[in-house]
Protein backbone atom coordinates (compact mmCIF):
# COMPACT_ATOMS: atom_id res chain seq x y z
CA UNK A 1 0.00 0.00 0.00
CA UNK A 2 1.33 3.10 -1.06
CA UNK A 3 2.34 5.52 2.04
CA UNK A 4 -0.49 8.51 2.55
CA UNK A 5 -1.12 11.39 4.18
CA UNK A 6 -4.49 12.93 4.65
CA UNK A 7 -5.11 16.27 3.04
CA UNK A 8 -7.62 18.27 4.53
CA UNK A 9 -9.82 21.36 3.05
CA UNK A 10 -13.67 22.90 2.39
CA UNK A 11 -15.62 21.54 -0.11
CA UNK A 12 -19.24 21.24 -1.43
CA UNK A 13 -20.50 22.29 1.72
CA UNK A 14 -18.22 19.63 3.67
CA UNK A 15 -14.82 18.80 4.88
CA UNK A 16 -12.41 16.85 2.52
CA UNK A 17 -10.29 14.48 3.94
CA UNK A 18 -8.59 12.72 0.92
CA UNK A 19 -5.78 10.27 1.44
CA UNK A 20 -3.81 10.96 -1.99
CA UNK A 21 -0.36 8.90 -2.18
CA UNK A 22 2.42 11.39 -2.14
CA UNK A 23 3.99 13.94 -5.01
CA UNK A 24 1.01 13.48 -6.64
CA UNK A 25 -0.11 15.88 -9.49
CA UNK A 26 -2.68 15.88 -11.66
CA UNK A 27 -4.95 12.90 -10.92
CA UNK A 28 -8.44 11.36 -12.24
CA UNK A 29 -11.50 12.22 -10.19
CA UNK A 30 -11.21 10.86 -6.78
CA UNK A 31 -13.90 8.46 -5.45
CA UNK A 32 -15.83 10.27 -2.75
CA UNK A 33 -17.25 8.86 0.30
CA UNK A 34 -19.37 11.48 2.35
CA UNK A 35 -19.71 10.97 6.25
CA UNK A 36 -22.69 13.14 6.95
CA UNK A 37 -23.29 13.41 10.65
CA UNK A 38 -23.68 15.41 13.94
CA UNK A 39 -20.76 17.02 14.64
CA UNK A 40 -21.12 18.60 18.06
CA UNK A 41 -24.66 17.74 19.08
CA UNK A 42 -25.90 14.92 21.19
CA UNK A 43 -24.87 12.17 18.90
CA UNK A 44 -21.10 13.69 18.45
CA UNK A 45 -19.81 11.25 20.64
CA UNK A 46 -21.03 7.99 19.18
CA UNK A 47 -20.10 9.24 15.61
CA UNK A 48 -18.85 12.80 14.87
CA UNK A 49 -14.81 12.92 14.81
CA UNK A 50 -14.99 9.44 15.30
CA UNK A 51 -16.85 8.11 12.54
CA UNK A 52 -14.76 10.36 9.93
CA UNK A 53 -11.43 8.24 11.63
CA UNK A 54 -13.22 4.62 11.11
CA UNK A 55 -13.83 6.20 7.63
CA UNK A 56 -10.11 6.86 7.47
CA UNK A 57 -8.98 3.49 8.17
CA UNK A 58 -11.18 1.65 5.66
CA UNK A 59 -9.38 3.71 2.80
CA UNK A 60 -5.84 3.21 4.74
CA UNK A 61 -6.62 -0.67 4.63
CA UNK A 62 -7.87 -1.18 1.56
CA UNK A 63 -5.14 0.75 0.02
CA UNK A 64 -6.15 4.80 -1.14
CA UNK A 65 -7.19 4.48 -4.84
CA UNK A 66 -9.40 2.35 -6.34
CA UNK A 67 -10.11 1.79 -9.92
CA UNK A 68 -7.20 4.12 -10.37
CA UNK A 69 -8.54 6.84 -8.67
CA UNK A 70 -7.90 8.94 -5.50
CA UNK A 71 -10.03 8.34 -2.72
CA UNK A 72 -11.75 11.16 -0.62
CA UNK A 73 -14.04 11.36 2.56
CA UNK A 74 -16.15 14.48 3.09
CA UNK A 75 -17.65 15.00 6.19
CA UNK A 76 -21.06 17.19 7.19
CA UNK A 77 -22.99 18.56 9.83
CA UNK A 78 -26.58 17.76 9.77
CA UNK A 79 -27.13 19.42 12.91
CA UNK A 80 -30.11 16.69 13.28
CA UNK A 81 -31.94 18.91 10.86
CA UNK A 82 -33.24 16.90 8.03
CA UNK A 83 -33.46 19.75 5.46
CA UNK A 84 -29.81 20.63 5.84
CA UNK A 85 -28.89 17.21 5.52
CA UNK A 86 -31.21 16.17 1.65
CA UNK A 87 -29.50 19.62 0.28
CA UNK A 88 -25.95 18.74 1.51
CA UNK A 89 -26.50 15.43 0.06
CA UNK A 90 -28.22 16.73 -2.82
CA UNK A 91 -25.27 18.66 -3.47
CA UNK A 92 -22.92 16.24 -3.02
CA UNK A 93 -24.38 13.76 -5.16
CA UNK A 94 -24.50 16.76 -8.07
CA UNK A 95 -21.20 17.19 -7.92
CA UNK A 96 -20.08 13.40 -8.07
CA UNK A 97 -19.88 12.02 -4.14
CA UNK A 98 -20.07 7.94 -4.97
CA UNK A 99 -21.72 7.38 -1.52
CA UNK A 100 -22.79 8.69 1.87
CA UNK A 101 -22.96 6.62 5.49
CA UNK A 102 -23.37 7.50 9.38
CA UNK A 103 -27.02 9.31 9.29
CA UNK A 104 -27.93 9.79 12.95
CA UNK A 105 -31.65 10.83 13.60
CA UNK A 106 -34.46 9.40 11.59
CA UNK A 107 -36.07 12.32 9.68
CA UNK A 108 -32.30 12.77 8.52
CA UNK A 109 -31.32 9.38 7.59
CA UNK A 110 -35.09 8.75 5.59
CA UNK A 111 -34.55 12.51 3.71
CA UNK A 112 -30.90 11.51 2.56
CA UNK A 113 -32.26 8.08 1.26
CA UNK A 114 -34.69 9.74 -0.65
CA UNK A 115 -32.56 11.82 -2.20
CA UNK A 116 -30.07 8.71 -3.07
CA UNK A 117 -33.01 7.60 -4.59
CA UNK A 118 -33.94 10.19 -6.45
CA UNK A 119 -30.35 10.21 -8.26
CA UNK A 120 -29.53 6.89 -8.17
CA UNK A 121 -26.82 7.51 -5.80
CA UNK A 122 -25.29 4.83 -3.02
CA UNK A 123 -26.51 5.34 1.02
CA UNK A 124 -25.11 3.29 3.49
CA UNK A 125 -26.81 4.17 6.53
CA UNK A 126 -25.58 3.15 9.65
CA UNK A 127 -26.32 5.20 12.78
CA UNK A 128 -30.56 5.64 12.53
CA UNK A 129 -32.20 2.59 13.46
CA UNK A 130 -35.90 2.18 12.51
CA UNK A 131 -36.35 -0.96 10.29
CA UNK A 132 -38.30 0.90 7.37
CA UNK A 133 -35.34 1.75 5.62
CA UNK A 134 -35.44 -2.01 4.16
CA UNK A 135 -38.48 -3.47 5.14
CA UNK A 136 -40.62 -0.67 3.29
CA UNK A 137 -38.28 2.14 1.65
CA UNK A 138 -35.78 -0.81 0.02
CA UNK A 139 -33.68 0.59 -2.91
CA UNK A 140 -31.21 -1.15 -4.99
CA UNK A 141 -28.56 1.68 -4.41
CA UNK A 142 -29.58 1.50 -0.21
CA UNK A 143 -28.67 -0.25 2.52
CA UNK A 144 -28.89 -0.43 6.46
CA UNK A 145 -26.38 -1.80 8.57
CA UNK A 146 -27.20 0.00 11.92
CA UNK A 147 -28.76 -2.44 14.63
CA UNK A 148 -32.59 -1.33 13.28
CA UNK A 149 -35.52 -1.48 15.90
CA UNK A 150 -37.09 -4.78 15.45
CA UNK A 151 -33.38 -6.45 15.93
CA UNK A 152 -32.73 -4.17 19.08
CA UNK A 153 -36.30 -5.47 20.40
CA UNK A 154 -35.82 -9.19 19.50
CA UNK A 155 -32.22 -8.75 20.84
CA UNK A 156 -33.52 -7.66 24.42
CA UNK A 157 -37.35 -8.62 24.31
CA UNK A 158 -36.64 -12.51 23.61
CA UNK A 159 -34.27 -13.38 26.33
CA UNK A 160 -36.01 -10.88 29.02
CA UNK A 161 -39.30 -11.91 28.76
CA UNK A 162 -39.67 -15.57 29.30
CA UNK A 163 -42.30 -16.45 31.11
CA UNK A 164 -45.53 -14.77 32.36
CA UNK A 165 -43.94 -13.25 35.15
CA UNK A 166 -41.72 -11.31 32.67
CA UNK A 167 -43.66 -7.91 33.06
CA UNK A 168 -42.43 -4.61 31.26
CA UNK A 169 -43.12 -0.75 31.68
CA UNK A 170 -41.62 1.16 29.18
CA UNK A 171 -39.72 5.22 29.23
CA UNK A 172 -40.48 6.14 25.62
CA UNK A 173 -38.64 9.11 24.26
CA UNK A 174 -41.70 11.03 22.24
CA UNK A 175 -40.50 10.81 18.36
CA UNK A 176 -40.71 8.39 15.73
CA UNK A 177 -37.90 6.56 16.95
CA UNK A 178 -39.01 5.70 20.48
CA UNK A 179 -42.64 4.64 19.15
CA UNK A 180 -41.23 2.40 16.63
CA UNK A 181 -38.85 0.71 18.84
CA UNK A 182 -41.71 0.67 21.49
CA UNK A 183 -44.24 -1.32 19.22
CA UNK A 184 -41.52 -3.66 17.79
CA UNK A 185 -40.63 -4.34 21.74
CA UNK A 186 -43.87 -5.38 22.66
CA UNK A 187 -44.56 -7.43 19.74
CA UNK A 188 -41.80 -9.59 20.87
CA UNK A 189 -42.50 -9.55 24.27
CA UNK A 190 -45.65 -10.20 23.51
CA UNK A 191 -44.58 -13.94 21.52
CA UNK A 192 -42.54 -14.82 24.17
CA UNK A 193 -45.15 -14.83 27.22
CA UNK A 194 -44.23 -11.34 28.41
CA UNK A 195 -46.57 -8.29 29.24
CA UNK A 196 -46.03 -4.67 28.98
CA UNK A 197 -48.32 -3.41 31.78
CA UNK A 198 -48.20 0.53 30.78
CA UNK A 199 -46.05 3.32 29.41
CA UNK A 200 -45.26 7.04 29.58
CA UNK A 201 -43.70 9.99 27.37
CA UNK A 202 -41.27 12.43 27.44
CA UNK A 203 -40.14 14.91 24.72
CA UNK A 204 -36.48 15.36 23.23
CA UNK A 205 -34.32 17.30 25.59
CA UNK A 206 -36.36 16.29 28.80
CA UNK A 207 -34.24 17.13 31.96
CA UNK A 208 -36.44 15.87 34.52
CA UNK A 209 -37.56 12.21 34.36
CA UNK A 210 -38.44 12.30 38.10
CA UNK A 211 -42.61 11.74 36.76
CA UNK A 212 -41.47 8.85 34.41
CA UNK A 213 -39.65 7.23 36.94
CA UNK A 214 -42.01 7.23 39.53
CA UNK A 215 -44.68 6.08 37.38
CA UNK A 216 -42.13 3.35 36.18
CA UNK A 217 -41.70 2.43 39.65
CA UNK A 218 -45.06 2.31 40.79
CA UNK A 219 -45.92 -0.09 38.31
CA UNK A 220 -44.36 -2.94 39.68
CA UNK A 221 -43.19 -3.76 36.74
CA UNK A 222 -39.95 -6.21 36.38
CA UNK A 223 -38.19 -4.78 33.52
CA UNK A 224 -38.08 -1.15 32.86
CA UNK A 225 -37.47 -0.43 29.08
CA UNK A 226 -35.94 2.45 27.57
CA UNK A 227 -37.18 3.58 24.36
CA UNK A 228 -34.49 6.45 24.22
CA UNK A 229 -31.27 7.52 22.73
CA UNK A 230 -28.47 9.90 23.25
CA UNK A 231 -27.98 12.40 25.67
CA UNK A 232 -31.94 11.87 27.43
CA UNK A 233 -31.13 8.22 27.35
CA UNK A 234 -27.45 9.03 29.82
CA UNK A 235 -29.71 11.59 31.78
CA UNK A 236 -32.66 8.81 31.98
CA UNK A 237 -29.87 6.30 33.31
CA UNK A 238 -28.66 8.78 35.96
CA UNK A 239 -32.01 10.08 37.78
CA UNK A 240 -32.88 6.31 37.62
CA UNK A 241 -30.09 5.16 39.98
CA UNK A 242 -30.50 8.31 41.87
CA UNK A 243 -33.93 7.23 42.50
CA UNK A 244 -32.62 3.50 42.93
CA UNK A 245 -35.02 2.11 40.18
CA UNK A 246 -32.75 -1.18 39.72
CA UNK A 247 -31.76 -1.58 43.40
CA UNK A 248 -35.45 -2.04 44.00
CA UNK A 249 -35.87 -5.11 42.07
CA UNK A 250 -36.27 -3.76 38.58
CA UNK A 251 -34.24 -4.37 35.68
CA UNK A 252 -33.35 -1.78 33.41
CA UNK A 253 -33.31 -2.35 29.71
CA UNK A 254 -31.62 -0.07 27.21
CA UNK A 255 -32.29 -0.68 23.11
CA UNK A 256 -30.23 1.66 21.56
CA UNK A 257 -27.10 1.84 23.77
CA UNK A 258 -23.81 3.49 22.79
CA UNK A 259 -20.10 2.44 24.46
CA UNK A 260 -19.52 6.29 25.20
CA UNK A 261 -22.48 6.53 27.23
CA UNK A 262 -21.59 3.93 29.80
CA UNK A 263 -18.23 5.40 29.90
CA UNK A 264 -19.88 8.90 30.22
CA UNK A 265 -22.25 7.16 32.76
CA UNK A 266 -19.69 5.11 34.75
CA UNK A 267 -19.93 1.77 36.19
CA UNK A 268 -21.37 2.69 39.32
CA UNK A 269 -24.17 4.50 37.82
CA UNK A 270 -24.83 1.91 35.04
CA UNK A 271 -24.10 -1.38 36.26
CA UNK A 272 -26.73 -3.66 35.59
CA UNK A 273 -28.14 -2.40 32.59
CA UNK A 274 -29.12 -4.96 29.60
CA UNK A 275 -29.01 -3.42 26.08
CA UNK A 276 -28.82 -5.51 22.52
CA UNK A 277 -25.71 -4.79 20.31
CA UNK A 278 -24.35 -6.48 16.99
CA UNK A 279 -20.86 -5.18 18.22
CA UNK A 280 -18.59 -4.27 20.91
CA UNK A 281 -14.67 -4.25 20.97
CA UNK A 282 -13.81 -6.90 22.33
CA UNK A 283 -15.92 -9.23 20.75
CA UNK A 284 -12.88 -10.84 18.78
CA UNK A 285 -9.55 -10.61 17.58
CA UNK A 286 -10.84 -8.59 14.82
CA UNK A 287 -12.79 -6.28 16.57
CA UNK A 288 -9.84 -5.81 19.11
CA UNK A 289 -7.63 -5.41 16.71
CA UNK A 290 -10.13 -2.77 14.84
CA UNK A 291 -10.31 -0.68 18.49
CA UNK A 292 -6.54 -0.86 19.28
CA UNK A 293 -5.72 1.48 16.16
CA UNK A 294 -8.61 3.31 16.70
CA UNK A 295 -8.47 4.12 20.49
CA UNK A 296 -4.78 5.16 19.45
CA UNK A 297 -6.27 7.98 17.35
CA UNK A 298 -9.42 8.75 19.51
CA UNK A 299 -8.56 7.77 23.14
CA UNK A 300 -12.00 6.31 22.99
CA UNK A 301 -13.40 2.46 22.14
CA UNK A 302 -15.30 2.89 18.26
CA UNK A 303 -19.00 2.63 18.85
CA UNK A 304 -20.83 -0.17 17.21
CA UNK A 305 -21.75 2.89 14.60
CA UNK A 306 -18.17 3.89 13.49
CA UNK A 307 -17.63 0.21 13.55
CA UNK A 308 -19.80 -0.40 10.78
CA UNK A 309 -18.77 2.75 8.89
CA UNK A 310 -15.33 1.23 9.03
CA UNK A 311 -16.98 -1.96 7.74
CA UNK A 312 -19.15 -0.42 5.29
CA UNK A 313 -16.64 2.00 3.70
CA UNK A 314 -14.33 -1.18 3.63
CA UNK A 315 -17.39 -3.08 1.99
CA UNK A 316 -17.73 -0.67 -0.69
CA UNK A 317 -14.09 0.17 -2.08
CA UNK A 318 -14.02 -3.61 -2.22
CA UNK A 319 -17.33 -4.03 -4.37
CA UNK A 320 -16.47 -1.12 -6.36
CA UNK A 321 -13.26 -2.68 -7.62
CA UNK A 322 -14.84 -5.89 -8.17
CA UNK A 323 -17.05 -4.17 -10.33
CA UNK A 324 -14.65 -3.06 -12.31
CA UNK A 325 -17.11 0.55 -12.47
CA UNK A 326 -18.36 3.12 -10.04
CA UNK A 327 -21.80 2.27 -11.31
CA UNK A 328 -24.03 2.54 -8.24
CA UNK A 329 -26.48 -0.03 -9.25
CA UNK A 330 -23.28 -3.19 -10.17
CA UNK A 331 -21.40 -1.42 -7.23
CA UNK A 332 -24.51 -2.54 -5.16
CA UNK A 333 -24.83 -6.14 -6.83
CA UNK A 334 -21.34 -6.49 -6.19
CA UNK A 335 -21.87 -6.10 -2.29
CA UNK A 336 -25.10 -8.00 -2.50
CA UNK A 337 -23.03 -10.78 -3.43
CA UNK A 338 -20.81 -12.00 -1.08
CA UNK A 339 -19.31 -12.14 2.55
CA UNK A 340 -19.03 -9.01 4.79
CA UNK A 341 -15.97 -8.98 7.13
CA UNK A 342 -17.54 -8.00 10.04
CA UNK A 343 -15.43 -7.91 12.89
CA UNK A 344 -14.87 -11.92 13.51
CA UNK A 345 -18.83 -12.52 13.02
CA UNK A 346 -20.56 -13.72 10.07
CA UNK A 347 -22.10 -11.22 7.76
CA UNK A 348 -24.36 -11.27 4.55
CA UNK A 349 -25.50 -7.94 3.00
CA UNK A 350 -29.36 -9.30 1.44
CA UNK A 351 -30.87 -8.41 -1.46
CA UNK A 352 -32.97 -5.69 0.45
CA UNK A 353 -29.65 -4.11 1.68
CA UNK A 354 -29.99 -5.15 5.32
CA UNK A 355 -26.82 -6.34 6.77
CA UNK A 356 -27.87 -9.42 8.40
CA UNK A 357 -25.61 -10.98 11.75
CA UNK A 358 -25.77 -12.35 15.55
CA UNK A 359 -27.08 -9.79 17.66
CA UNK A 360 -25.68 -10.28 21.49
CA UNK A 361 -27.28 -9.37 24.71
CA UNK A 362 -25.27 -7.54 27.06
CA UNK A 363 -25.03 -6.41 30.98
CA UNK A 364 -23.10 -3.69 32.26
CA UNK A 365 -20.33 -5.10 34.15
CA UNK A 366 -20.04 -3.60 38.14
CA UNK A 367 -16.34 -1.81 38.68
CA UNK A 368 -15.30 -5.18 40.56
CA UNK A 369 -16.05 -7.14 37.29
CA UNK A 370 -13.94 -4.98 35.39
CA UNK A 371 -10.62 -5.52 34.94
CA UNK A 372 -9.36 -2.23 32.61
CA UNK A 373 -10.51 0.73 30.90
CA UNK A 374 -13.76 0.39 28.59
CA UNK A 375 -13.86 -3.50 29.95
CA UNK A 376 -17.73 -2.96 30.62
CA UNK A 377 -19.82 -5.20 28.66
CA UNK A 378 -20.88 -9.20 30.12
CA UNK A 379 -22.39 -10.78 27.36
CA UNK A 380 -25.64 -12.38 28.22
CA UNK A 381 -26.74 -14.59 25.27
CA UNK A 382 -26.98 -13.99 21.47
CA UNK A 383 -29.82 -13.97 18.84
CA UNK A 384 -29.75 -15.68 15.72
CA UNK A 385 -29.87 -13.11 12.46
CA UNK A 386 -32.75 -14.73 11.20
CA UNK A 387 -34.75 -13.91 14.71
CA UNK A 388 -32.80 -10.56 14.71
CA UNK A 389 -34.18 -9.10 11.53
CA UNK A 390 -37.55 -9.18 9.68
CA UNK A 391 -37.44 -11.22 6.77
CA UNK A 392 -37.70 -9.23 3.42
CA UNK A 393 -40.36 -7.48 2.55
CA UNK A 394 -42.65 -8.63 -0.52
CA UNK A 395 -41.90 -4.62 -1.75
CA UNK A 396 -38.39 -5.76 -2.18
Amino acid sequence: MPKTYFQRRTVLGGTLLAALPRLARAQPHPVRIGVLNDAAGPYADSGGAGSILAAQMAVADFGATVLGRPIAILHGDTQNKPDIAGALAREWYDQGVDMITDLPVTPVAAAVQQVARDKNRTVMITASAVSEFTSRNCAPISSHWADDTHAMAAGIGKLLSQGSSATWFFITVNFSFGEALQAEATKVIDLNGGHVIGSTKFPIGNADFSSQILAAQSSGAKVIGLASVGGDQVNLIKQAAEFGLQSNGAQIAGFLVYITDIHALGLDVAQGLRFPAGFYWDQSDASRSFAKRFFAERHAMPTKNQASIYAASLHFLKAMAQAGTDDPVAVNKAMRAGPVAFFGRPATLREDGRLLYEVSLYRVKTAAESHAAWDYYAELGRISAADAFLPISANC
